[in-house]
């Protein structure tokens, strides 16, 4: 039985190395945040502005609950989740937890080009971003690092550089 829960920041890559991952190894891939999107037919947003963010907080923990109990599988968190409740210390109960640790440089250069979808930094100048994400990292480091693994998460940014990682993944983590 495998089950390996990815976290870190927007942009880290975890539904890019996740999927890449969970399908080298055979294994079900699922994202948090479209999982509940599939659950209640609506945006993670819609559930923010709609329920507000404790109450969104609380279906998040709900549902992890729920998929953390799968077998075979890679599950890409958001990029709160450890961040609320005893998220962290419950994935690390249920299987290998790894926190996906790209610089900030490299996670401003994926919002940017990604800021459209991404509804919290998607009025943003650049500044106005960077300072988000610097602000953000320091808040949600002490929840990420106690994940049992760290994995450098800089390379994903073309198709060799994910099967590289994967393979370097594999190598380090497994």
């Amino acid at each position: 039985m495998t089950r390996i829960l990815l976290v870190g920041f927007m942009a880290a890559g975890k539904t890019t190395l996740g999927k890449a991952l969970a399908r080298d190894l055979g294994l079900q891939f699922i994202d948090l945040d479209h999982y509940i999107e599939n659950r209640y037919r609506c945006t993670v947003s819609q559930l923010f502005a709609e329920r507000g963010e404790e109450a969104f907080r609380q279906i998040e923990r709900n549902l992890l609950h729920e998929v953390a109990e799968f077998e075979d599988v890679v599950i890409s968190t958001g990029g709160g989740t450890p961040c609320f409740f005893d998220n962290m210390e419950y994935m690390n109960a249920q299987g290998t937890t790894v926190f996906l640790d790209a610089a900030a440089d490299v996670i401003h250069t994926r919002l940017t080009i990604a800021r459209m979808q991404r509804p919290l930094v998607k009025g943003k100048t650049a500044e106005e971003l960077r300072q988000y994400i610097t602000d953000m990292l320091s808040r949600r480091l002490p929840y990420y690092t106690q994940a049992s693994h760290t994995f450098c998460a800089d390379y994903l940014e073309d198709n060799s550089q994910v099967a590289r990682s994967v393979e370097r993944f594999k190598e380090e983590i497994l």
